[in-house]
């Protein structure tokens, strides 16, 4: 525990001495909304080193999405909003409320009757209006689509086997089609956020998470492209250079190099 605890202080008089007068002028000159983006971005890196199951890396950027807390903290401090014995202590006292089976006299739950009994207490917390006001609404559009499906699901308002949702996502795909025949652009891309959504509902019954399956097919896409794009250039040609017949011929080989033969599929 005092280990820990020296280095969040070491780390904490660093911060305080690159805001600090003699401290980086970059450091200096952030705000709240600046440091915003930044933010974000580390934590996209968080989720990538987990994903990768890198832990060296993860440790690095877990640091850096840390430096980012404190020094947010630290300037909503220098403004008289708070500190981050402030940000400590609000947590602290959340997990304590919302865990009364842990921290009070409550039973046992499973991890599903601890998810709606945190969303119950939250409710009640910020005396919320509506169903979904507990979802950040500048989340990522896959995930936040993902998330109010998964509240839906909690009072049961959902599908009760993937089939029924594999049967809306192709009712949608026609309804987009006929879309394209006569309605308007306006009108097409409503079918298509209905037929997006549909799609993230029916990943989410199948049992898997839209915003992990689609960075992993990012990422196979780059990885194919960049195979091809260097069997390319053993030819002595470039990407613009290429036909599309010669660009075809190299993505075939780039999947075949990429995979493994018996991990199957055409995708």
């Amino acid at each position: 525990m005092a280990d820990r605890l020296e280095a969040l202080s070491e780390l904490l008089d660093v911060v305080d001495r690159l805001r600090g007068p003699q401290g980086c002028a970059w450091d200096r000159d952030q705000t709240l909304s600046s440091l915003r983006p930044y933010m974000l971005e580390e934590a996209y890196e968080v989720a990538d080193s987990i994903q990768d199951g890198d832990w060296h890396a993860l440790r690095g950027e877990l640091g850096d999405l840390l430096l980012h807390v404190l020094m947010m903290a630290a300037i909503a401090g220098e403004r008289g909003l708070f500190d981050v014995s402030d940000v400590a202590g609000s947590i602290r006292d959340k997990l304590v409320r919302r865990h009364p089976h842990v921290f009070g006299d409550g039973d046992q739950l499973t991890p599903e009757q601890v998810e709606r009994q945190w969303e119950s207490i939250k409710a009640s917390e910020k005396r919320l209006e509506g169903f979904f006001d507990s979802i950040p609404s500048s989340m990522p559009a896959l995930q936040l689509a993902w998330r109010i499906q998964q509240r839906a699901s909690e009072v049961g308002f959902d599908w009760p086997v993937p089939e029924g949702a594999r049967y809306k996502l192709m009712e949608e795909l026609e309804e987009f089609e006929e879309s394209l025949e006569s309605e308007s652009s306006c009108r097409q891309e409503e079918e298509l956020g209905d037929l997006l959504f549909s799609l993230v509902n029916y990943c989410r019954l199948s049992g898997f998470e839209p915003e992990q399956a689609l960075r992993r097919a990012n990422r196979k896409f780059m990885c194919r492209f960049y195979l091809m794009e260097k069997g390319l250039r053993q030819k002595g040609l470039s990407l613009r250079d290429a036909s599309l017949e010669e660009m075809e011929e190299e993505w075939r080989r780039a999947k075949e190099t990429a995979e493994p033969p018996d991990e199957g599929g055409n995708s």
